[in-house]
């Protein structure tokens, strides 16, 4: 943390030091429009992800259909993410997010035509899923590495806590309003509000200022990625908040368990109060992150908060009363948040522009990839130890886990944005730059 701590302070005073940062929503229309059209298509996204899998289970009636939801998502995401990364270095990222956008109205609009056949078919939803992935995947590393060009360097970090709060408004709103209309109006409903939202997030990102490759910029090649990766592998920094997302992902990501879990403590009614504590948790952290601006050493805090997720993950399976296991899920979804925030500004002040999109894509596999595969450790270990056993093994494994890295990568636990040569030239560089996106 900062080496000299703001001193206490009552009243409005200091409830404006815990509220978020607004230094980028305010000085930059580009960040705005951004900022509200991933609000936009956060909402109707979720109503996607709710309805796809009721069709496919209203269809086939099968767990393990549904379940090969994620199965067909899983490889276009690796491979699309990576060259994904190389294009958003390579071509003009509003124009990639622009046409990825579109492209995924498109997909939901096919979702639309086959729930309103007489009898809608099975495959589509298969396919749809895959090249939604896909897209996903491709359009991530460039929204990603636009936020270092449209934000001010010092605003990083607020930028990274503003729009963890935005998915976190969405984690907890978008399923419940999912749920709804999936209920009372019907599938075709859902994906036909969707579709209105990526029109209207269309026209939003559409107004976005051109954000053209930089110079050093390499064409898209396999090269190219493997050039990240080096780059990746010799900031032993930046690899360990890749590999320490991905192990406390991997490890005590507990979604998979907790409808069994709620089952083990006589609480069914208490799924949904599940499902959605860890994302009240990071909103927490969230609408309170004023002081994350205040924090030098990002480092640190990531393997901090990665440690008490585990901590937290491993005591909700082992509290044996219902409240304690919602109290726990809600701190470990505030560590994850605050872990989320301190990468996220690691990354965006130190990467250099021409590199960033193709780190983009590796970060997009290491905090996308590791919760896929966690659920199919949660479940296995249910299956062989029992339920409560998988979620307090795996937080016990996951607090072990970041322990042992951050031993094995003391750059992690040394870094300090203030001193850290890639943050200084960067900030430098900047600083010597025409501000090209600070407006009133």
């Amino acid at each position: 943390m900062s080496d000299e701590s703001p001193a206490p302070s009552d009243g409005p005073a200091g409830l404006r030091a815990l509220l978020p940062d607004l230094s980028p929503w305010r000085a930059s229309r580009d960040f705005r429009r951004l900022w509200v059209a991933g609000l936009i298509t956060n909402f109707g996204s979720f109503l996607t992800f709710v309805a796809l899998p009721v069709q496919i289970k209203e269809l086939t009636g099968s767990a393990a259909a549904v379940g090969a939801i994620g199965a067909v998502e899983l490889v276009p995401l690796v491979v699309f993410g990576l060259y994904g990364g190389a294009l958003a270095d390579a071509w003009d990222k509003r124009k990639l997010i622009v046409w990825t956008e579109a492209g995924q109205g498109l997909l939901c609009a096919a979702l639309l035509v086959n729930a309103l056949l007489p009898s809608p078919a099975v495959w589509p939803l298969y396919v749809v899923a895959a090249f939604t992935s896909a897209l996903g995947a491709v359009q991530r590393p460039a929204l990603d590495s636009l936020i270092p060009r449209i934000v001010a360097h010092e605003d990083l970090p607020a930028a990274a806590s503003l729009n963890a709060l935005r998915w976190q408004v969405g984690g907890i709103a978008g399923p419940a309003l999912a749920g709804v209309v999936v209920a009372y109006a019907g599938l075709g409903w859902a994906y036909a509000v969707d579709l209105v939202t990526f029109a209207a997030s269309v026209a939003l990102v559409a107004g976005l200022g051109a954000c053209p490759a930089s110079h050093e910029a390499r064409k898209p090649s396999w090269k190219a990625i493997a050039e990240g990766a080096r780059y990746a592998w010799n900031r032993k920094e930046l690899l360990g908040t890749y590999a320490i997302d991905l192990a406390a992902m991997f490890l005590a990501m507990p979604l998979a368990v907790l409808p069994f879990l709620a089952d083990e403590l006589d609480a069914a009614w208490s799924l949904g109060l599940m499902y959605a504590a860890i994302p009240a948790g990071s909103l927490l952290v969230g609408v309170t992150s004023g002081w994350t601006s205040r924090v030098h050493r990002h480092g640190r805090m990531v393997v901090l908060a990665a440690a008490g997720w585990g901590v937290a993950i491993a005591a909700a399976g082992v509290a044996g009363n219902v409240w304690l296991v919602l109290l726990c899920l809600v701190l470990g979804g505030a560590c994850d948040m605050v872990s989320g925030i301190f990468r996220g500004a690691m990354w965006n002040q130190t990467i250099p522009d021409e590199l960033r999109g193709r780190l983009a894509g590796i970060e997009l596999l290491s905090y996308s990839v590791g919760p896929q595969l966690g659920q199919v450790r949660a479940g296995g270990m249910a299956a062989l130890a029992g339920v409560r056993a998988s979620v307090w093994s795996g937080g016990l494994l996951c607090a072990g886990a970041v322990g042992l890295l951050a031993l094995c990568l003391p750059k992690l636990m040394t870094y300090d944005v203030r001193t850290n040569e890639h943050a200084v030239r960067l900030r430098e560089k900047r600083a010597a730059a025409v501000p090209a996106v600070v407006e009133g």
